[in-house]
């Protein structure tokens, strides 16, 4: 499963953007969004390095 983010719960504060390893997310149009072909869920770390510095909780798992 990879994450998303929330566009309504999203800041825009662009700190997940810096901390995705894998340059997955990205600034499209008033938000950011997760490419789920390149989201790994930071390759088994116990918490997604996104959603760790989230501060408002948009990251989130995907359905």
């Amino acid at each position: 499963m990879t994450y998303k983010i929330v566009a309504a719960e999203c800041t825009v504060c662009g700190a997940c953007e810096f901390e995705c390893p894998n340059g997955a997310i990205r600034m499209k149009g008033d938000t950011y969004i997760i490419n789920p072909d390149k989201c790994t869920e930071c390759d088994g770390d116990t918490a997604t390095k996104c959603a760790a510095v989230c501060p408002s909780g948009a990251c989130v798992p995907a359905a």
